[in-house]
């Protein structure tokens, strides 16, 4: 790339870093599992800290309960996203562009909203940006902000258990979707009720978006996906229904459950082989940044998810835009120390820096 190119990105890095906000950086893990001073840098959050001493309790599993609505209706609309994708060539250019933009959308609204906002508290937003961020979240339909952050939360501190929504360890179906196909395991619920939730239950938006899920997703997700192309540029009804709601809702979908499967089970462990999470880049182009899973289960509090910022991590650029805009702040940071330290500690030998 031309020498002015590199010289423009890194003066729009600067801006994007420099004193519009405050970046929190953490220089030194306490130890191996607590690796973050909680009590000085999130006040509010100490129950997505993995706890190793939680074991699975002996004897059988319980029997699996399939959940008949859930499995005929994902069926559904995955019939409904393949014939999307006979219809995607005859569709019209901008319905190609707004498909795209609510795919967008609904991937920061679990990305850069659900998941490193209110999940993992790893950044602060002001009210403008929580608005977009919790309708992003609503399109996205991949459950209501508290219901998505307590799984979050509990997929952190029991990962891999079967108090972790998504155990990877009962295979690659499961973790990818078939969790949301059949009852809970018991552990699941029992955990989960321990957690402290109450930073969401104090914030208005999030309890009002639970309150009114239902029809709020009915509309952001299926109603003005399908009209805005119909209605603005005379799309055909059956392209805006296919392509830009049921096509568009099952790729983001299957964007975010490959964070729960592949990057659970494919890949590299660079920052701790004791864990199983592990760096995805199919998981990362997919949700703009969030396959460097190693990397986010050794430092959750990190902000970008991620040591490269950057680097195929576009909700990470979006969340910087937005401190420049002073919409964000307080963004968590991983200091270089912190990081070579944990490699040298608990790496698979994999790690390459920059």
């Amino acid at each position: 790339m031309p020498p002015l190119f590199h010289l423009t990105l890194h003066l729009l890095s600067f801006w994007l870093s420099s004193s519009y906000t405050t970046t929190t950086t953490i220089t030194a893990p306490p130890n191996r599992y607590l690796l973050y001073l909680a009590e000085d840098i999130r006040p509010e959050i100490k129950d997505d800290i993995y706890d190793p001493s939680y074991q699975d309790a002996e004897g059988p599993r319980p029997k699996t309960e399939f959940v008949w609505r859930n499995i005929i209706l994902m069926g559904l609309l995955h019939l409904g996203a393949l014939y999307g994708i006979i219809l995607v060539p005859t569709c019209k250019f901008y319905t190609w562009l707004w498909a795209y933009f609510c795919y967008w959308a609904s991937i920061e609204g679990i990305t850069a909203g659900a998941h490193r906002l209110w999940s993992h508290r790893s950044y602060k937003a002001r009210l403008p940006l929580r608005l977009f961020l919790i309708i992003a979240n609503t399109m996205a339909f991949q459950n209501d902000v508290y219901e998505w952050a307590r799984n979050h939360r509990a997929h952190h501190k029991f990962s891999e258990t079967d108090a972790d929504p998504h155990n990877s360890r009962r295979g690659f179906f499961f973790s990818h979707v078939g969790w949301l196909l059949v009852r809970k395991h018991p552990a699941v619920k029992e955990k989960g009720a321990t957690l402290d939730l109450s930073d969401l239950k104090a914030e208005k938006l999030v309890m009002f978006q639970r309150r009114y899920y239902k029809i709020a997703v009915l509309v952001m997700c299926f109603i003005v996906p399908t009209l805005v192309p119909w209605f603005c540029w005379s799309e055909t009804f059956v392209h805006s229904l296919y392509v830009a709601t049921f096509l568009r809702y099952a790729v983001a979908l299957n964007a975010i459950w490959l964070v729960n499967s592949a990057a659970h089970l494919y890949g590299y462990r660079p920052y701790d082989k004791n864990i199983e999470p592990r760096e995805s880049l199919l998981a990362s182009l997919g949700t703009m940044g969030e396959g460097f899973h190693n990397y986010h289960h050794s430092f959750p509090y990190d902000y970008s998810a991620s040591e490269y910022r950057w680097y195929i991590n576009f909700s990470t650029f979006f969340i910087d835009c937005m401190a420049a805009l002073g919409l964000a702040y307080d963004r968590k940071k991983v200091s270089k120390a912190a990081i070579l330290a944990r490699v040298k500690r608990t790496g698979d030998g994999s790690y390459k820096s920059g």
